[in-house]
């Protein structure tokens, strides 16, 4: 995989000029040596030999004239900005933390710009409407697995979205054919190398479609943001696996999730539906790290009672239209083609209640406005939430998903 291509900002474009130029320029010192300074910004670092006695302390942010003599900056006039006032730079800083080896952390931030210029552009393409809806809400979702942050102070029992589903099915409802959003969601105890109980989502919806019309989508999108990412946008969309390279080319293969099991751990999945937490311990050790591994797979046709909220099969009612994307043996996204059957939605969602209430768990509110716009009619739909903070840890390369976002929540 090519390294990004790096920003065009101030060092970095002195490095570009013909030699003799007088150039002026603001950066941080990050080290003096013998009188010259290694002036550092986010692009890039360059030596400067300054026409002055005063030197200013490590880590002062300067601005600086000079000649460009080709390989550093010479005779330069310093004005010192701004200094530390404690000892440069902290062992647990921000500075450390963004520059530490070879600025990893800081060009892992500015990709993170490019991946969202290149997902709005997708959509835009493709005549989406991009919408905001709330962050706090009547009720976060059901699922067993997630567990919603509260919020005090509200006039009403208000919770942080765990995903903008609901009322971004409302827009659907009230007359909004495609649409798409980038935001924050929020779920309590998720902590490790793949989560973070704050995380960035892009979620969206295409009317009178279904999950093979969302199911393309991704496969371009994750291709599109890719080759933003790249300097050769002509290159082969490959990155780089555990075991090898992935290839993101579409078209990406489909695989059932009745065939994994029985390919990867030699189970028949239904004869685990009895006991859920076996299902999901079985996937997790011994399928799904072998999903994904030369290209994307969409795992599809799950249990019918592990997708409360996609449309059944109607040739295949145990089965759901719902449709997981995994690589390298990790989820990137979760999708359905959506149930629009208002009654037979609110009977899993109080079916989801009373499955939350005896694990014991905390019992949200069923969202009345959310059943409301069903029972007003809500098109045909297909839909997909995908973690963009796993999605640029794919496309960089990286492990932890601590290193692609700028302040991790171990940080705060």
């Amino acid at each position: 995989m090519s390294p990004l291509a790096p920003p065009r900002d101030a060092i970095e474009s002195i490095r570009r000029l013909p030699a003799m130029t007088t150039v002026t320029f603001t950066g941080r010192v990050a080290s003096v040596l013998d009188g010259a300074l290694l002036l550092q910004d986010a692009s890039a670092t360059v030596w400067v030999d300054t026409s002055e006695h005063a030197t200013p302390p490590l880590g002062a942010w300067v601005e600086l004239e000079g000649i460009w003599d080709g390989s550093r900056v010479r005779d330069a006039l310093v004005t010192t900005l701004n200094a530390p006032t404690r000892p440069f730079p902290a062992t647990a800083g921000d500075w450390r933390w963004l520059t530490d080896q070879g600025g990893r952390r800081m060009r892992n931030v500015q990709a993170r710009a490019l991946l969202m210029r290149a997902v709005r552009g997708y959509f835009q393409g493709q005549d989406f409407v991009e919408v905001e809806t709330p962050l706090a809400v009547p009720s976060p979702g059901l699922d067993t697995h997630l567990s919603a942050f509260g919020v005090d102070g509200a006039r009403v029992p208000r919770w942080l979205i765990t995903s903008p589903e609901y009322q971004m099915k409302r827009l659907l409802a009230g007359g909004l054919p495609r649409i798409y959003q980038t935001c924050r969601c929020f779920r309590r105890d998720e902590a490790g190398a793949l989560h973070q109980p704050e995380f960035s989502m892009l979620e969206w919806y295409r009317g009178c479609a279904g999950a093979e019309d969302v199911m393309a989508d991704t496969e371009q999108l994750v291709a599109h943001v890719a080759r933003a990412l790249r300097r050769d946008e002509s290159e082969p969309l490959f990155v780089a696996g555990r075991t090898g390279p992935i290839d993101l080319t579409p078209p990406w293969p489909r695989l059932r999730i009745a065939e994994a099991f029985q390919r990867y751990a030699g189970v028949d999945a239904h004869t685990l539906l009895s006991d859920e937490a076996r299902f999901f311990q079985v996937y997790a050790e011994q399928v799904e790290p072998h999903l994904g591994r030369e290209k994307p797979v969409f795992l599809t046709h799950w249990p019918a009672s592990m997708a409360s909220l996609a449309r059944l099969f109607d040739d295949d009612p145990a089965h759901a239209e719902r449709f997981e994307v995994i690589v390298d043996g990790v989820e990137l996204c979760n999708g359905f083609g959506e149930l629009i059957d208002a009654s037979e939605q609110e009977r899993r969602l109080r079916r989801d209640q009373d499955t939350r209430r005896e694990l014991g768990l905390p019992v949200y509110p069923l969202d009345e406005r959310f059943l409301d716009a069903l029972r007003e009619g809500l098109p045909p739909s297909g839909g997909n939430a995908l973690g963009l903070d796993r999605l640029l840890m794919l496309l960089l390369g990286e492990t932890h998903i601590d290193d692609v976002c700028a302040i991790p929540h171990d940080r705060l």
